[in-house]
């Protein structure tokens, strides 16, 4: 089954930025659509974004779009989301996950921990 570690988490001032990965060992997530999921206290998981098997395609929360880029280098079996202009609101649990097709949108069945990310004001 392997398993997926997401890090880069941290606290932030609002305006700043932070580079999440998403690492996966034990498995390949080279033909898996991938993608990143947070949740605040009290909130439901929401999606953020996701990206295909190759990269070739994104897509994005309302909400994140033209701040956040997602992207991967299936060489290192790493995904990453790049978070600029971050605000309070972004505050939230990170967790990556892996698609069962190459496509999203797909099944996400595979997660990791989730790594705490936190926008001061």
């Amino acid at each position: 089954q392997g398993q997926l570690v997401e890090s880069g988490g941290g606290l932030v001032q609002a305006g700043g930025s932070l580079r999440l990965s998403c690492a996966a060992s034990g498995r390949t997530i080279s033909s898996n659509a991938m993608g990143w999921f947070r949740q605040a206290p009290g909130k439901e998981r929401d999606f953020v974004a996701a990206i295909s098997w190759s990269g070739s395609r994104t897509d994005y929360a309302d909400s994140v779009k033209g701040r956040f880029t997602i992207s991967r280098d299936n060489a290192k079996n790493t995904m990453y989301l790049q978070m600029n202009s971050l605000k309070p609101e972004d505050t939230a649990v990170y967790y990556c996950a892996a698609g069962s097709g190459r496509f999203y949108p797909t099944n996400f069945g595979s997660w990791g921990q989730g790594t705490q990310v936190t926008v001061s004001s």
